[in-house]
């Protein structure tokens, strides 16, 4: 070190840290630095002389205390600048988002597909992740006409090959012609292609029969979850007890609690009854909107049916009394229908909030806020990869949809081959077009498998002692609750995890099947669950570079044999802890 920069050194103060570090930094004789830890004690030194120059003092301060990250010395003996962003300065708010469904059990699963790929060996031959609702990548097939025309517009040459539909041709001139310059590659409007909005809300109107539906007030997105968190956005405000709370159930798909901790938005637990088949009770609703105004101000009502994780299909009467409830608390209503042709059990049916809404008449159908959201990334669908989805805003204030076009003018539009699925999913193929026939058995061939798989994994599940499952009524998933002994509660306490995620994890790496804890969905206190992704193609990594599907079983038998191996490691993990 130089003389210079020692003389510069020896006029300063010298702090000692509590935790044993030395820092030396500018300022006045025993004065604490601003911002300080206060457990800290100051040496003082001699000030800076009156005549040091305001060069010199500047150049005396530390690089924190003139904002400016700290130097380090490398290991190669060069002084070396620290990173600007870290852990300690980053945006706080997104340290408290979680999100479970690729939390640290994928993780880990990811890491053990990796090394089953090396050669290492493991109790089983392949990592079977039932942890999400991606289901073509558990072995699902997509809709041939959806594939054909997403051909077509994306390679227009191929609208020369005979061996192409001229109704998949067809539809596909009709997307090309709305995009700009003929082609899928280009931007197109940010609330989405007009005639892609207008065949939406025709869709809208035969689902609801009749029920007027306006193109304008349809905004395409990028899935369901794009929309969803730009209505968060608009919605939340204010500070301390006036910040905005929003209402969300309890279990809930994680996209809800990350948005609104991202957002710095106040969470609002409302329970759905276990012992109800998940069911939405209104005084439920009551008492965490009344608690809730202790501290916050509750402004959105959100509601998923059918339900994620749950599996729950709400009743037109639960419906009209959410309704009423949103409209006496003066509440925005969100409604989350991306699995609204998953509908399983007996007398059960999907009932839309906006279908519901206009016929309570007047009073219900001119005052109450609704937004409403759909995917192509569920259903019989399955198209996760192309994000396309909708939603549709009922009596938004006039500036404030303004605002909603603005804010989605700055990611300038939702993806266009995404839009144009969408397109497909709201105008399928008519009877007597060459593609009908095709379309409506695949359609109703995926739709029935996923029910009887519904069905088979409500039925093993409990078989089994210690695992309890509600009917799964629709959506993908089931939500069984668990009973983990005190001695696995205990363990999971001492080594900083949930008792679920123990559960979840000892089961990773016993057997390679992925499940999400139940404590990622939220659940009430001491109780267990996991969430299940019903629809379970299991498949074997040959190598690093290739994945096989295992086909030579049929999907059910499949998933018998999962189920099979949950069972025995439960009944396993049972007698370990007993």
């Amino acid at each position: 070190m130089s003389a210079a920069r020692m003389q510069v050194l020896s006029s300063r103060n010298v702090r000692l840290l509590s935790r044993g570090r030395n820092e030396v930094f500018a300022g006045r004789s025993g004065a604490q630095r601003p911002g300080g830890d206060p457990r800290t004690r100051s040496l003082t030194c001699p000030p800076l002389s009156s005549s040091s120059s305001p060069g010199r003092a500047l150049s005396s301060l530390s690089a924190t205390r003139r904002g400016l990250p700290k130097e380090k010395m490398s290991e190669n003996g060069i002084m070396s600048r620290a990173k600007v962003l870290t852990i300690d300065t980053m945006n706080p708010t997104v340290k408290k988002v979680e999100y479970a469904v690729r939390g640290p059990i994928v993780q880990r699963a990811v890491e053990l597909e990796r090394e089953l790929s090396e050669g290492m060996k493991k109790p089983f031959a392949e990592v079977i992740k039932a942890n999400i609702g991606d289901a073509h990548a558990m072995g699902q097939q997509p809709i041939t006409f959806f594939r054909q025309v997403l051909a077509l517009c994306s390679y227009p040459e191929l609208l020369s090959d005979s061996t192409f539909p001229e109704d998949a041709k067809s539809r596909a001139c009709r997307i090309l012609q709305s995009c700009g310059g003929n082609s899928m590659g280009s931007y197109s409007a940010s609330q989405g292609i007009d005639s892609v909005r207008q065949d939406v809300a025709r869709y809208i109107e035969r689902r609801d029969g009749g029920v007027a539906c306006d193109p304008d007030n349809i905004y395409l997105t990028t899935g369901a979850s794009d929309g969803i968190v730009t209505m968060l956005k608009l919605l939340v405000c204010g500070e301390g007890t006036t910040r905005t709370g929003v209402m969300i159930p309890i279990p809930q798909y994680p996209l809800y609690s990350a948005a609104l901790a991202e957002l710095g938005a106040v969470q609002i637990n409302y329970f759905l009854n276990e012992e109800k088949c998940w069911s939405l009770d209104i005084t439920e609703l009551q008492r965490a909107v009344n608690e809730a105004r202790q501290y916050c101000n509750p402004r959105a009502l959100c509601i998923i049916n059918p339900g994620n994780p749950t599996g729950q299909v709400q009743s037109r009467q639960c419906i009209e009394d959410v309704i009423r409830f949103a409209a006496k608390e003066r509440l925005f209503l969100m409604a989350d229908e991306v699995y609204q042709d998953n509908v399983y059990a007996e007398g059960c049916q999907f009932h839309s909030f906006k279908k519901v809404l206009f016929e309570m008449g007047p009073e219900y159908a001119e005052t109450v806020e609704l937004a409403s959201f759909h995917s192509t990334s569920k259903c019989y669908m399955g198209e996760c990869g192309f994000r396309g989805g909708y939603m549709e805003i009922i009596n938004m204030d006039d500036e404030v949809k303004d605002q909603l076009t603005k804010l989605l003018s700055v990611r300038l539009c939702p993806p266009v081959p995404g839009q144009a699925l969408m397109d497909l999913v709201v105008n399928p193929p008519q009877p007597g077009e060459p593609s009908y026939g095709s379309f409506i058995k695949e359609r109703t061939a995926t739709l029935s498998a996923l029910a009887e798989k519904a069905k088979l994994t409500e039925q093993v599940l409990n078989t089994v002692q210690g695992i309890s499952c509600n009917p799964v009524q629709g959506a993908m998933y089931s939500f069984p609750r668990i009973t983990i002994p005190e001695k696995a509660v205990k363990e999971a306490t001492e080594t900083g995890q949930q008792p679920d995620m123990f559960y979840c994890m000892k089961m990773l790496e016993e057997t390679g099947i992925c499940l999400v804890p139940g404590s990622g969905f939220g659940q009430k206190d001491g109780t267990y669950h996991f969430r299940y992704t019903a629809n379970v193609q299991p498949t074997v990594r040959k190598s690093r570079y290739s994945v096989i599907q295992m086909t030579i079983l049929p999907p059910t038998d499949k998933l018998k044999i999962l189920l099979n191996k949950v069972k025995e490691f439960h009944q396993r993990f049972t007698q370990q802890y007993s």
